[in-house]
This record gives C-alpha cells, structure tokens and sequence, in this order.
C-alpha cells in the first residue's frame, strides 16, 4: 500500500521533511497491517522514533516522550 489513510496523511501536513522521512515508512506498515496503530518517540532536540505498537488501535497515532 502506497497511500496513507487520511487521519495518517493529515498528521504529516506541515511537518518537516526529515520527520516525514522517518515517520511515513512506519505509517504505511500500519496501514498496510490495518491492525495497530503508531506510537512516535521523541528525544529532544534530534531524535525521533516511530514504532507500530500493538497496545495502538489501528488508525491511532500517539506522540511520546522517552
């Protein structure tokens, strides 16, 4: 699946190319899946993860803080 559900391109607007980068990849495993959603990691100031995570409905993206 190339193209993102709505909720999930939605979230990307305005972001920065660099998180698009990172982000996007885990963002179509989720929709390819359709089973869990995302949770993105951020460690200021530059390190950022994004994970499918089963404990996630599919379609949710949560942002934390490690």
């Amino acid at each position: 699946m190339s193209q993102l559900p709505a909720g999930y391109a939605k979230y990307l607007e305005g972001r920065s190319n660099d998180f698009v980068e990172t982000v996007r990849p885990v963002l179509l495993q989720s929709a390819a899946d359709g089973l869990h959603g995302v949770r993105i990691v951020a460690n200021e100031p530059h390190a950022l993860q994004a994970l499918v995570d089963d404990r996630i409905p599919f379609g949710t993206i949560v942002e934390d803080v490690d």
